[in-house]
């Protein structure tokens, strides 16, 4: 295919994972917002107004990266998962499979779609914040990487899982019992220097701690876990994942018959 095809197959795609999930935006963008606002609520008001500054800020200022980043985390990987399956359970995904669109294209749009629906209900989460709190802005480039960066490896995720899943159930067993887990362990609601010394070891073999605590330190200037680290994790995963799920793709895993 020349490049203008590879455009055009790519834009595709993301145009249509747009159009699906705007036009079902009470299921797919307006929950995440309610969710967050009630964590706001309960958590940054109710509980945070009883609770002493954290590395000088309050509470509620404290939490707002974390549920920020929670949010994005969630949609961006169901908007993938649900998506990919779909195409898998209704097989037409042997259609753009025995098209000449190469493999990294189709990845790429699939994963543009999750991480474009991660940022919108990011901002809108981020909107619903302001209400609550005044925002703090400490480096906005780290908050523009880590947001981005986050949508997209847990877009390519959610490809992944969605490769490997057989039924309806399969789609909700990782995120269930491994995503939601990680992100509530992942610093969200407290920083791990509060735990004891070995739930604190423990803690730091989360990645989601550093996603949280990056993405923290461009707001605040603080962070529980070192930055760099917390970059460097972040691109290693990515570069792990694509690689993973593009040889998923090339041998064709629980996609062909």
């Amino acid at each position: 295919m020349s490049p203008r095809e590879i455009w055009i197959a790519y834009m595709t795609i993301v145009r249509k994972e747009v159009q699906r999930f705007l036009r079902i935006w009470p299921q797919t963008l307006l929950p995440a917002v309610i969710t967050q606002s009630l964590y706001f609520v309960i958590f940054g008001h109710f509980i945070g107004s009883q609770l002493r500054e954290i590395h000088g800020v309050s509470y509620m200022s404290f939490i707002v990266p974390g549920l920020v980043m929670m949010a994005v985390i969630n949609s961006s990987f169901s908007n993938v998962v649900s998506s990919f399956y779909g195409a898998k359970f209704q097989h037409h995904i042997e259609e753009l499979l025995v098209s000449p669109t190469p493999n990294w294209t189709i990845l790429a749009g699939y994963t543009t779609g999750g991480v474009i629906r991660g940022l919108i209900v990011g901002t809108l989460v981020f909107g619903v914040s302001i209400f609550f709190v005044r925002p703090e802005i400490y480096s906005l480039p780290l908050i523009v990487f880590f947001i981005f960066m986050t949508a997209v490896v847990f877009s390519l995720g959610g490809f992944i899982n969605a490769i490997f899943a057989e039924k309806f159930d399969d789609v909700s067993i990782f995120p269930t019992f491994v995503l939601t887990p990680l992100t509530y362990l992942g610093g969200v609601f407290y920083s791990v220097n509060m735990l004891p010394e070995f739930w604190q070891k423990i803690s730091k073999l989360n990645p989601v701690l550093y996603m949280v605590n990056g993405f923290r330190y461009g707001f605040h200037g603080f962070s529980d876990v070192h930055v760099g680290i917390s970059l460097l994790i972040l691109c290693g995963f990515m570069f792990a994942l694509i690689y993973t799920a593009l040889v998923l793709l090339e041998k064709g895993t629980k996609l062909k018959s």
